[in-house]
């Protein structure tokens, strides 16, 4: 088991990007955008509170031994196109899924000239595994939100994601 010295209980990341907040809003929560950017999980909601959410893996992560099913959670508020709240549990490995469901917040803020702020809040109290795992403190294991939110506005900025794979 890997222990982690400090625990985050809280994750805040804010991009500003070249779009509206429609735009941000179905990248985020359409199957067919959620694909392109980041590690390509097809993230699936049905919008409305108590509803489901769930991440699949990409057909290459699969191939390398990640389940089907990585993340799964409840969705809590649903305000087209400014605000969506979910629970978000990790299934990869028994022990990462055992630290319970956190809490993401995506807020989107239209600023004027097409410029949008997305800010993503997660909440992980008694989550320290899925914390740096979602900072990117863990070597070989991604860039965590940080890498997808830059993936994400380079996508919707240029209609390229970064293709690298942190």
């Amino acid at each position: 088991m890997t222990t982690f010295s400090e625990t985050k209980t809280t994750q805040m990341y804010r991009v500003f990007i070249k779009a509206p907040p429609e735009a941000i809003w179905e990248a985020i929560t359409s199957p067919e955008w959620s694909v392109r950017y980041g590690y390509q999980a097809r993230n699936e909601y049905e919008l409305r509170p108590g509803g489901r959410y769930s991440g699949k893996a990409s057909p290459e992560l699969q191939a390398m031994g990640m389940p089907g099913g990585v993340v799964e959670g409840e969705v809590i508020e649903v305000e087209p196109p400014y605000r969506l709240v979910h629970t978000w549990r990790f299934l990869w490995s028994e022990e990462i899924a055992a630290e319970g469901p956190t809490r993401v917040t995506f807020h989107i803020k239209e600023l004027g000239n097409g410029v949008s702020s997305l800010t993503v809040t997660h909440e992980l109290e008694n989550a320290p595994e899925t914390a740096a795992q979602l900072s990117g403190e863990i070597e070989g294991a991604g860039g965590g939100w940080a890498y997808v939110l830059s993936d994400l506005k380079s996508l919707l900025e240029t209609g390229r994601a970064l293709e690298v794979q942190a």
